[in-house]
């Protein structure tokens, strides 16, 4: 009988409590595989997200705050600034492009942003990509009451150009609540994978004249997106210096990028938490295979020495045991992909849904093939402890017949 053939045979007589153990494998394997790979994209898509620009300069108040308000609509306004504010740094030598937003409207609950054309016109997403509007469709006229829809608004909104809207008062939809004024949807904006795909935009003008709004809204608004020139390393540390340090009525939340990762730092011991977690599953997993592996030796000790009475040398049972437990912890982590894939679709889903980020690809990432390496090899190297313990099975005592 060859070395697999033992192996495969072992397996079938133990079919229950391989099985088991294999399933114990495949969630430790997905909890951990899961873990590394949500906590490195979420913090890559969040970090790397700034929608082309640089900074963001609002009323004073938290930077997290601002970014997170402006560029991926989520929390609420810390204040308003002034118009002139805006001509300000629209004016300031350093800065390539400023492009201003206002906030606090909604379409059922889809936020409703009032901005100006060069967002959509001057800006660039991501390197070398604007926003592009659907075939048949076009970018809001400013002196109109016009719309243009993120993708992904549209397709929840059930929104298509030619139709009507009237945004409601407030970030939070509340039935009753809706202004007086309709607006026109002229758009809708191809999928960018980028929080924009979530919000309803329109003229600046529109949303600071708004009906219900008053007056003293025509002239605020909720922030600017500030983009610098290229090549002026010291422009954004001269505008810190100005407005965090000097100033004390504006926020000069700038890079984008290292705000956002001062959040993931912030959190990074909850990080810590989760992985500490995945990794005592996995030991525990592991441990699953050596008992089950160990406990099923005290019933294969009569075949164990029919086996070496048939000539089998003990480097053959050693091998034939710790195959076993590597082909069990193979195919747990088989498995294992198959559920962390369905966890991270799961999660981008989430992501997508909520703050309107999309996670980079589950499969280029390195996890997946020194993940279930190191949990197989961690395996195998348990399958030693039973291993050891079939190779000093006494041949003579269990092949003497018992009553």
């Amino acid at each position: 009988m060859s070395l697999l053939q033992i192996v495969w045979k072992s397996l079938r007589q133990h079919a229950f409590s391989t099985g088991v153990t294999a399933f114990s494998i495949a969630l430790a394997g997905a909890l951990l595989l899961s873990v590394w790979i949500l906590q490195d994209q979420t913090r890559r898509t969040f970090t790397g997200m700034d929608a082309g620009f640089d900074a963001v300069l609002g009323a004073r108040g938290s930077k997290l705050q601002l970014v997170m308000n402006s560029i991926f609509h989520l929390e609420e306004s810390s204040g308003n600034l002034r118009l002139e504010d805006f001509a300000e740094i629209q004016k300031n030598p350093h800065v390539e492009l400023a492009v201003p937003l206002a906030l606090g409207d909604n379409v059922k609950g889809h936020r409703v942003v009032g901005t100006s054309l060069e967002l959509f016109t001057r800006s660039e997403y991501r390197p070398g990509l604007q926003h592009v509007v659907e075939a048949g469709g076009r970018f809001f006229d400013p002196n109109n009451r016009e719309a243009v829809l993120g993708s992904f608004a549209a397709h929840k909104l059930g929104l298509k150009p030619g139709d009507s809207i009237h945004p409601s008062h407030g970030l939070n939809y509340a039935e009753g609540h809706e202004h007086e004024d309709e607006y026109v949807v002229v758009g809708i904006l191809k999928p960018s994978n980028t929080p924009a795909d979530r919000v309803v935009w329109i003229p600046l003008e529109g949303l600071q004249l708004m009906t219900g709004h008053t007056e003293k809204a025509a002239e605020e608004l909720s922030a600017v997106l500030v983009k610098l020139k290229a090549g002026n390393a010291t422009a954004g540390f001269l505008l810190d210096q100005k407005y965090n340090k000097e100033g004390t009525r504006l926020t000069w939340a700038w890079p984008i990028g290292r705000i956002m990762a001062q959040l993931f730092d912030k959190i990074g011991w909850f990080d810590r938490i989760l992985e500490l977690i995945a990794g005592l599953v996995a030991v525990v997993a592991v441990a699953s295979v050596t008992a089950s592996t160990y406990n099923s030796m005290n019933e294969r000790r009569r075949e164990i020495a029919i086996l070496r009475a048939l000539g089998a040398r003990r480097f053959t049972i050693f091998s034939a045991v710790v195959m076993e437990a590597t082909v069990i912890a193979t195919v747990g982590m088989v498995v294992g992909l198959v559920f962390s894939a369905g966890i991270f679709a799961v999660v981008g889903g989430i992501l997508r849904t909520q703050v309107g980020v999309i996670l980079e690809g589950w499969a280029g990432h390195s996890v997946l093939w020194w993940g279930p390496l190191v949990m197989v090899s961690l395996a195998a190297l348990a399958g030693t402890i039973p291993a050891w313990k079939a190779c000093r099975v006494d041949v003579a005592q269990n092949l003497s017949p018992t009553s």
